[in-house]
């Protein structure tokens, strides 16, 4: 997916919990090969050309399909799954697999908690330790190595954190009505909530909205709270973000 995952598991026993990273790697390896756009050869490529129908892809395709036409309905239209009239569900691909590998690892017996990061969004399930949960570390877009603020998990089973910006990848961010790179007040957005599939897609809507429309739809959606950050250094939150700060 062009970026790197890590993951970091407490508990369980060493011989399951290495097994469960083996199929968790290849779960990530595998939703690679079907919805990269980047290989002609993907299902999702040979959807997009008209190869294939949806019920001869794998099931993912489908899963994941009818996730972001969800998004897209929620966020009226700033997330979608097409760029430039083609099929192209990569937006919602990376938080929704790794999402499903962290599922995949609390399931095995006697771990207390799991961290899956993908390029550095991050999907949180349980605790590191016993009164100690964990902390995600936001970067601060306008100062490298800096950090604009630190999320934690304290008091929920589940928690994740993602990103959507400029200073890493640049301008790669679509406004879905034009087709062309969002051009908004915003250099990051930050969304917090339980589940990356969504958040994750809620960062990106937020971002193309801008920091005004951007905001005020982050604070109407429930289990979500978010970080938005200017380019001239504003910083807006949403009124509950304070609480899972620290």
């Amino acid at each position: 997916m062009g970026t790197v995952f890590s993951f970091d598991v407490r508990g369980g026993e060493p011989r399951a919990v290495r097994e469960a990273l083996a199929e968790a790697v290849a779960g990530l390896h595998a939703a690679d090969a079907v919805f990269s756009t980047y290989r002609e050869d993907s299902e999702v490529s040979r959807l997009a050309r008209g190869e294939l129908t949806v019920d001869r892809c794998a099931p993912e395709v489908a899963q994941v399909l009818e996730l972001a036409a969800e998004a897209e309905r929620v966020s009226e239209g700033w997330f979608s799954s097409r760029y430039r009239g083609s099929l192209d569900p990569t937006g919602i691909v990376k938080g929704w697999a790794a999402e499903r590998a962290a599922r995949l690892l609390a399931g095995v017996a006697g771990v207390s908690g799991v961290s899956v990061n993908g390029g550095g969004d991050v999907q949180l399930l349980g605790s590191p330790e016993p009164q100690r949960p964990w902390r995600v570390g936001v970067a601060d877009p306008l100062r490298p190595g800096g950090l604009a603020a630190v999320i934690s998990a304290a008091g929920v089973s589940e928690l994740s954190v993602a990103t959507s910006g400029t200073a890493e990848r640049g301008a790669h961010i679509v406004d879905p009505r034009t087709g062309k790179s969002a051009v908004t007040d915003l250099v990051a957005v930050t969304v917090v909530g339980p589940r990356l599939t969504w958040v994750d897609c809620w960062a990106t809507a937020a971002f193309a909205m801008g920091s005004r429309a951007g905001l005020a739809w982050l604070e109407s959606l429930p289990d979500v709270e978010a970080l938005l950050i200017t380019a001239g250094d504003e910083v807006r939150c949403t009124g509950g973000l304070a609480a899972r700060l620290g």
